[in-house]
């Protein structure tokens, strides 16, 4: 069985330093991440951990903290299908363009036909376009998630 990767690149009008808040900042997280905290104290090697209302969600650990430039780590899914498919990895590399920031999130060695791959290919855009919105304007706009992701995030 092949891996896939999936890759989002999107543009933001905000800096390098901010993004990396954004991405590592638990309070900030909660805001665009429907509710899901980060927490972590960003060395490689140390784990980090997803929670929602408090309740554990996913954890793994930290690969790649050079801040504010690129951050990964690894991923083991959302939903307990999910759980069962390989440990995949998550890179934010974070590269100053103009007056804005160009955010390149690569989320690689995903199962080919795996539960993973679904559930991120349509949560990756929701999550970032969340994340864009609040840093640009202060405010996350109200995305009607699909029935599907409604289960995953209430798993999450």
């Amino acid at each position: 069985m092949s891996k896939l990767e999936f890759v989002y690149v999107t543009y933001i009008e905000t800096t390098p330093e901010k993004l990396w808040q954004a991405l590592t900042d638990g309070d900030f997280t909660e805001r665009y991440w429907f509710g899901h905290r980060i927490a972590s104290d960003w060395k490689v090697g140390s784990v980090y951990r997803f929670t929602k209302q408090g309740m554990p969600h996913s954890d793994g650990k930290i690969l790649i903290s050079d801040p504010p430039r690129q951050l990964a780590y690894s991923f083991d899914g959302c939903s307990p299908e999910s759980r069962r498919e390989c440990t995949s990895r998550v890179t934010f590399d974070i590269e100053p363009s103009g007056g804005s920031v160009k955010l390149t999130v690569t989320h690689d060695n995903l199962d080919e036909g795996g539960v993973t791959y679904c559930e991120i290919s349509g949560g990756w855009p929701m999550v970032l376009s969340g994340l864009k919105s609040l840093l640009e304007s202060g405010h996350v706009p109200s995305i009607e998630l699909p029935p599907a992701t409604k289960r995953e995030t209430a798993d999450a």
